[in-house]
Formats: structure tokens, C-alpha cells, sequence
């Protein structure tokens, strides 16, 4: 239905001075904290992982070797959706219009809107990481992500906890120990601690100040120290859990999001209705391939 005169009454009177209410400032692109970027040229994308070798054993003298056997895991998919809003103001609207500027105030507001819509998929993915099942069966955060072989991996803690001194140096510990999928110790690193901004102020505590917080003790930060963490801490304002937080590891084929169709824009005139239309759209798909991209906790 295209907007009309009527419900743009006051901002065909002389003498207006400012609307407002489209104006705001927005968070941008949050989702560049968390996702690498790709391209594609498909209705989807699928990821398969590939199972290497275990350890390798001493072979006695004058037997023969042990042949080890490769094979695939799980694949994740990633299917790319159409998002897309217009608007369309009527004929008489954009002919009344004593500022000439209706439509440009509204292209911002569909911009926002595509923005915003945007940055709430991208945060889906850690909203749902302890309800969703991925390519593997399990939640994005789980304590038994099944192993090629065999065996299984958690990446949370078997008890949730606040985000705290403790339960940051224990998901840094955990991380380093993670395995592939034969049981190979891979040498993976916490990078980053991804939060809702009701924990700011929590993580900046413990993340830069040179001593120990909530202790009386001479002792040092060993976060800060150790170089733990080097990327710091960012807020994400569409995480819905007030104290769930996230470490992005440094594991390759983690977060990723597939751009198919780039933002476009297009403005046409009807025929019949003489109404102007405006529509935004792209295609685009957030997921992850391999979980060991995160450690995450729901809070206590």
C-alpha cells in the first residue's frame, strides 16, 4: 500500500522545520567482528570436513607398515536468503511535497531498516548457539560434539558460568587443548571475547586493568600479561542473552558469511497508479563450518 497524503500531513504545511524520528545513528556492521567474508555465485554453499590421519606408531623391524584411513564428517550448508523492503509514496504525495526531500528521508529509513535486519541474522547464529543443531548434529556450543575418530569434544563448560576471572582463564585453557577430529592436538588461541553490553563493563575489568580485579593480592592480570585474548573485547548490541558470552578462536573455517547478491536499490514509476516505488535487496547467508571457532557460556 503506498503511503499517502493523509499520513503525511504535517510535512506538506508550510513552514515545517525538521521531522524527525528516521534520523538515528545505528550500529554498523557489527557482524565484521565475527564472520569472514565470502562470495557466491549459488542458490547455497556446503562445507564438508575432511578427517585426516591419527598419530603415527613404531613400526617393529621387518613388518609392514600400518595403512591409516581418511574420510568425511559432517557438512554445513549455507543457504543464502532474500531479504528484501519497499515503500511507495502516491503520485499526489510526491507532486504536494514542498521540500522535494520525501524520498530521500525515506531511502535512509529503508537503508536502516535493511541494516538492522542484517545485524540481527548475523547475531542469530550466537543468539541460538545453545538451542540451533548444525551440520554435526549438535548445538553450535555443546560438551559432545562427535569426532571423526570417535570420541567427542565439548567447546562450553559442563557448567555454565558468569563471566568472570575464573571462567575466562578455564574457556583460554580449554581452548588450547582442543583436538581434530583424530585426536591431534591443534594449536588454537582465544582472539577475541564477544558480549552483550550489559557485560562491558565486566570485561573491561578484567581485561585491562594491570592487577587482578575483586582482590586485595599484589598479583598481576595474567590475561593482560600473557597476551591472552589480543584482540580485546567487542560489544554486540543484538545478542538477546544479557549474560551469555563468546570467544572467537583463531580456527580456520569458523564464522563465515556468503554474500551472493550485494546490496541493490531501484526506483520505478507505475503505470496505472502514477505511485513512485522504492525497493531495497540482497541475498546473503551467516553460519559456521567448524565449532571449534568458539567457546561460548550461557551464564549461570
Amino acid at each position: 500500500m503506498a503511503i499517502n497524503r493523509s499520513q503525511l500531513a504535517k510535512e506538506l504545511e508550510p513552514g515545517l522545520n525538521a521531522l524527525f524520528g528516521m534520523e538515528y545513528s545505528r550500529y554498523e556492521a557489527q557482524h565484521t567482528e565475527i564472520y569472514d567474508t565470502e562470495t557466491s555465485d549459488r542458490a547455497f554453499e556446503e562445507e564438508t570436513l575432511i578427517v585426516g590421519f591419527g598419530n603415527a606408531e613404531v613400526k617393529a623391524e621387518g613388518s609392514g607398515v600400518r595403512f591409516d584411513t581418511a574420510n568425511e564428517g559432517y557438512t554445513s550448508r549455507y543457504t543464502h536468503e532474500t531479504v528484501a523492503l519497499a515503500f511507495a509514496l502516491t503520485e499526489e504525495a510526491v507532486e504536494d511535497n514542498l521540500y522535494d526531500r520525501l524520498g530521500a528521508r525515506y531511502t535512509k529509513a529503508l537503508a536502516r531498516s535493511m541494516a538492522n535486519t542484517k545485524q540481527i541474522k548475523a547475531a542469530s547464529v550466537l543468539n541460538n548457539a545453545f538451542s540451533t543443531t548444525g551440520g554435526d548434529g549438535k548445538v553450535l556450543v555443546a560438551t559432545d560434539h562427535p569426532l571423526g575418530g570417535g570420541g567427542s569434544l565439548a567447546n562450553r563448560a559442563t557448567t555454565m558460568a558468569d563471566l568472570n576471572e575464573t571462567s575466562l582463564e578455564d574457556a583460554l585453557i580449554n581452548i588450547s587443548t582442543f583436538t581434530d577430529d583424530k585426536g591431534l592436538n591443534i594449536a588454537l588461541k582465544g582472539m577475541k571475547l564477544i558480549i552483550p553490553p550489559q557485560l562491558v563493563f565486566v570485561a573491561d575489568r578484567l581485561l585491562q586493568t594491570p592487577g587482578r580485579v575483586g582482590t586485595s593480592d599484589n598479583d598481576i592480570n595474567a590475561i593482560r600479561n600473557t597476551g591472552m585474548l589480543p584482540d580485546g573485547y567487542v560489544v554486540n548490541n543484538y545478542l538477546t542473552d544479557t549474560d551469555a558470552f563468546f570467544l572467537k578462536t583463531d580456527c580456520p573455517d569458523g564464522f563465515k558469511y556468503f554474500e551472493r547478491s550485494p546490496m541493490t536499490t531501484s526506483l520505478e514509476g507505475d503505470f496505472d497508479t502514477g505511485n513512485m516505488r522504492y525497493k531495497a535487496r540482497e541475498r546473503y547467508s551467516f553460519g559456521y563450518s567448524n565449532f571449534r571457532a568458539v567457546f561460548g557460556s550461557q551464564g549461570a
